[in-house]
């Protein structure tokens, strides 16, 4: 069954350079999917107008072009005047915009102590919109738009990713986007979310299930030390799709850990909340990483209670009770060391669980007895304690970021025993 396609057009220089990490481009690509379109590009261009031209201009082959950043004031930000060349377009001063801009920007002299007249030009630059587009308000001083060409509708929003996603319902409200979406079956998706197993493994299982076909489409992909394996089914294949998920699920049921969108920290954090149990966490070479993956999650302060970075081993032994022999005996990286780290951040904080990682990331430190990449998890609750120990010489960010996801995942275990 053919979708409506979507194409997506996000542009910045900082993007290009690297600078900045592009945010918008699957946020619309996942957005495109949930509303039944079918992405078909993301294109991240510089500021360059031949470049940017030439997005726009193979974006509009596509049923949506979907396209975000270049709204602002300066003389960089050509978006808007190159989206309206591309579609055959003039451009028209809004009127409206120019006051709604104008009175934030009004605001923003006052604050800088500077005279208005220093904003004038740009926001009569932002005001100024391809003719018949419609307008979706501001989320900054840079309005969104929405321009039906009548064989693509353009959705240019701006580039802060906040603002981007403020103003993205306002364009499914209009009427060129519903009209495009009208009659759209959804294909049905889920997602089998692995751990602990290889890719090539997943593959192997899913060959040995049958395969993907006759409307069902399935993606393995490495997320995040993770693995997700996407199941698209089109309408009438959801049956097929719940056979083949069968099949597929019964090798990995051991490394099966979730089977919806919910991120593992959510899934710790969910498990404390159903067992009424609080968490705490002891880092070392993941310095607050966890922590933070944790405190992510809106609401998660009615389980988190705290956590501690011991970095030198006076701070392990001074707030985490780390007992100075063991560290001199073992060593700061050791599976005695994060046990201590473990029981000592639980009595400190009181809390029911708690979670100490500690290890060598590197670039220095190793030696031929504890490398780099070495690190050791420890989890204790009520029910009892796991320890996890891996040595995966890599760099220092990958090091950090894997000893985070293990340790959250050795937390699960912990709290699941069954999963």
């Amino acid at each position: 069954m053919s979708r409506p396609r979507a194409a997506i057009v996000v542009t910045g220089s900082e993007l290009v350079r690297g600078d900045r990490n592009d945010l918008n481009g699957p946020f619309y690509a996942r957005e495109a999917l949930r509303l039944g379109l079918e992405p078909t590009r993301i294109a991240i261009v510089g500021d360059q107008p031949d470049d940017l031209q030439a997005a726009i201009e193979q974006g509009l082959e596509a049923d949506v072009l979907l396209v975000s950043g270049g709204l602002g004031p300066t003389h960089d930000d050509r978006t808007v005047e190159l989206v309206a060349a591309a579609v055959g377009r003039g451009l028209v001063l809004n009127a409206s915009l120019e006051h709604e801009i104008g009175e934030v920007s009004r605001t923003f002299a006052t604050r800088m102590r500077r005279p208005y007249t220093d904003f004038e030009p740009g926001v009569r630059k932002q005001a100024t919109i391809p003719d018949g587009a419609i307008s979706l308000g501001l989320a900054g001083t840079a309005p969104g738009l929405v321009i039906d060409t009548g064989s693509c509708v353009v959705v240019v929003l701006p580039g802060p990713p906040s603002e981007l996603q403020r103003l993205w319902p306002r364009a499914l409200e209009t009427e060129p986007i519903r009209s495009v979406l009208a009659g759209i079956v959804v294909p049905s998706r889920r997602v089998l979310r692995v751990y602990g197993v290889s890719e090539s493994a997943v593959a192997r299982a899913l060959d040995d299930a049958g395969g993907d076909g006759d409307g069902v489409e399935v993606t393995i992909c490495a997320r995040d030390f993770e693995l997700h394996v996407d199941i698209v089914a089109e309408p009438g294949a959801e049956a097929a799709a719940d056979a083949l998920i069968s099949r597929l699920r019964a090798p990995l049921v051991e490394s099966v850990f979730s089977e919806d969108e919910i991120s593992i920290e959510e899934l710790v954090l969910d498990a404390c909340r159903r067992r009424g149990l609080t968490l705490a966490t002891a880092e070392s070479c993941t310095g607050g990483m966890v922590a933070a993956r944790l405190t992510s999650v809106p609401g998660s302060s009615d389980v988190f209670r705290g956590g501690v970075v011991a970095y030198a081993n006076e701070i392990k032994e001074s707030e985490l009770d780390v007992p100075a022999d063991a560290l001199a005996a073992h060593g700061a990286v050791s599976a005695e060391v994060a046990a201590a780290m473990a029981h000592g951040v639980r009595r400190r904080i009181e809390v029911d669980v708690a979670v100490a990682v500690t290890g060598v990331a590197g670039p220095d430190g190793g030696t031929p007895e504890k490398p780099i990449g070495l690190v050791f998890l420890h989890v204790v609750g009520p029910d009892g304690e796991l320890a996890q120990q891996f040595e995966l010489p890599r760099d220092r960010d990958w090091v950090r970021s894997r000893a985070t996801v293990a340790a959250l995942h050795l937390l699960r275990r912990l709290l699941t025993p069954a999963s």
